[in-house]
């Protein structure tokens, strides 16, 4: 796993260095992703395979484009939903995805106040 919580890489080439618009992402994430990650763990609980998917798959580019080191497990959950893989795969997917996912996004909320 990579040490660091999060990386701007991606989203410092989106913004081509219009540090608002890179402030302006990270909020957006920070709005919308806690909320949906809450709402992912909840359907993956309730064993609610298609709101997983529609949570997992809405948050899976906002990962990549902070790398934040989730992005496997996500899809482990998307084929969840999906039939592919037992109810077995799926809860250490949605573990490090709980874990990963609030160390960067507290990261983020530090970095970003």
């Amino acid at each position: 796993m990579n040490t660091q919580a999060y990386s701007l890489e991606s989203v410092n080439e989106l913004a081509d260095g219009d540090h608002e618009f890179v402030t302006t992402l990270v909020y957006a994430f920070l709005e919308e992703v806690p909320l949906d990650l809450n709402n992912m763990i909840e359907a993956v609980l309730g064993n609610n395979p298609t709101a997983a998917y529609q949570y997992a798959h809405k948050m899976k580019p906002n990962f990549k484009l902070f790398h934040i080191d989730v992005v496997e497990q996500v899809k482990t959950i998307e084929s969840w939903s999906k039939g592919d893989l037992p109810k077995t795969d799926a809860d250490p997917a949605l573990d490090h995805i709980k874990t990963v996912a609030t160390i960067a996004i507290n990261a983020l909320k530090r970095d970003f106040a």
